[in-house]
């Protein structure tokens, strides 16, 4: 449970990255053009939260053989 906590997390950080800058662009009053490379760098915790809650079972096994 505290792995798919940790990768909701990821996700969440990684899609708020992008939503303040994609506001920053198209704000009213100083338009900037959006580039592409800050989104998808935005993006990439996004991806690895994902990649984590898939996996989400082998990270939990890793982690507690770790501990152990």
């Amino acid at each position: 449970m505290f792995v798919r906590f940790a990768a909701a997390c990821v996700m969440v950080i990684g899609l708020l990255d992008t939503g303040l800058y994609l506001t920053q662009c198209f704000e009213p009053k100083h338009p900037v053009p959006v580039k592409i490379l800050p989104v998808v760098l935005n993006l990439i915790p996004f991806v690895i939260g994902v990649a984590i809650l898939i996996r989400a079972k082998a990270v939990a096994k890793w982690i507690s053989d770790k501990f152990e």
